[in-house]
């Protein structure tokens, strides 16, 4: 079955089962291989992406579902996310990197949706993300590093 997805701006005709998990479709056909396999059952959040700006978890969601929707992976560019790519390198934030794809889109549809996050908006949304290095504190660090300057403004 011929499916339409588009993805970070591109739109791509794939063949795939319809119940195929998006992340696999993203991966193993299209071949963007940023977004990573964690858990398989939406618990850990490393398969994050963005449907239509809501945070999915690739691994949970069909290829059908997905089907002209705007995807957005970590090989996108959001000016959030973009943002807190900066931001991940200059608090140092990633140790093994595994999970980082999925933080920082997870952290984009944050600051999407919320300008100014409190401590427990950072909580909430970035607890569906598991990082097995304990990289916590440098990942809220690093989302009040671009929240920070838009305080200020309107």
């Amino acid at each position: 079955m011929n499916t339409i997805l588009k993805i970070n701006g591109k739109t791509y005709t794939v063949q795939a089962a319809s119940e195929m998990p998006l992340l696999w479709t993203i991966r193993d056909i299209i071949g963007l291989t940023g977004t990573k396999f964690g858990c398989g059952v939406g618990q850990c959040g490393a398969c994050s992406v963005l449907i239509d700006g809501k945070l999915s978890k690739s691994c949970s969601v069909t290829t059908s579902f997905a089907s002209e929707k705007e995807i957005i992976t970590i090989e996108g560019t959001l000016d959030n996310l973009e943002l807190l790519r900066k931001a991940w390198q200059e608090a140092n934030v990633p140790q093994c990197g595994f999970c980082q794809s999925g933080q920082l889109i997870a952290a984009t549809s944050l600051l999407n949706n919320i300008k100014n996050p409190s401590d427990e908006d950072i909580d909430d949304v970035m607890s569906a993300n598991i990082c097995r290095c304990g990289t916590y504190s440098r990942i809220k660090k690093a989302i009040k590093m671009v929240a920070e300057p838009k305080k200020d403004t309107p």
